[in-house]
């Protein structure tokens, strides 16, 4: 394998993953061109043995950058974070920075694991044909309410002010995956539905996003 300095970076990614939308909306703030590797989902192709050689836990994204290997949404944005300091992520503020982390682990650690494919799939199968659905929108709407409140005090055009920033990252493919896949009402969130609208405006945002992506079907309709 080539050094970092002279290999494109690889990202494994699947067009409906919220976590791989993230780091793609990273990649592309950041001005950093990278190869797409698409792993379906659907298909199980995250089983296979030489993906589970990328991540044993058998999820996207993965990021392979020369020589390094990195899975984990939340561990590869702090690595491109550290690595390519071209347009930071994070505000210098410590106060506002620690925000930007609090809102960001509402996602990933509150909402987007309840709603995963293999959780719902599991629901479904020894819960109940259909209780999935009740599942997931219970912990969209905890906390979808929970950053409703926390952002409140520090929004401004964007979830932290009026630049982009960590929180947003995250936010974006969760509100986008959850009126598309889970057909939740806004109205209830005004906050996160204004900020959403602005990320609309951002090719960075909306290059990232599942309908844009080259293992899309092409059928799809913004989902």
């Amino acid at each position: 394998m080539g050094d970092s300095s002279t290999s494109k970076i690889k990202l494994y990614s699947f067009y409906r993953s919220s976590c791989a939308c993230r780091v793609r909306i990273a990649l592309n703030l950041k001005g950093i061109d990278y190869e797409y590797k698409a792993v379906n989902l659907f298909q199980g192709e995250q089983f296979s043995p030489d993906f589970l050689k990328l991540n044993p836990l058998g999820y996207v994204p993965v990021l392979v950058d020369g020589e390094t290997t990195l899975a984990d949404s939340f561990a590869i944005l702090m690595y491109l974070e550290e690595k390519y300091p071209q347009y930071p992520l994070l505000p210098e503020d410590p106060n506002k920075r620690a925000i930007n982390y609090q809102a960001a682990n509402i996602v990933c650690s509150s909402i987007q694991p309840f709603q995963n494919l293999a959780v719902l799939k599991y629901i479904d199968e020894n819960v109940g044909s259909g209780e999935s659905i009740h599942w997931a929108l219970t912990h969209i709407n905890k906390g979808f309410a929970a950053l409703e409140k926390l952002l409140a005090k520090y929004a401004g055009k964007y979830a932290t002010g009026d630049e982009v920033f960590l929180a947003d990252l995250f936010l974006a493919p969760q509100i986008q995956g959850s009126i598309t896949r889970f057909n939740i009402d806004m109205t209830s969130y005004p906050l996160l539905l204004r900020v959403y609208k602005a990320y609309e405006e951002l090719s960075a945002f909306q290059d990232a996003m599942p309908e844009k992506q080259p293992d899309a079907p092409k059928d799809i309709k913004g989902e």
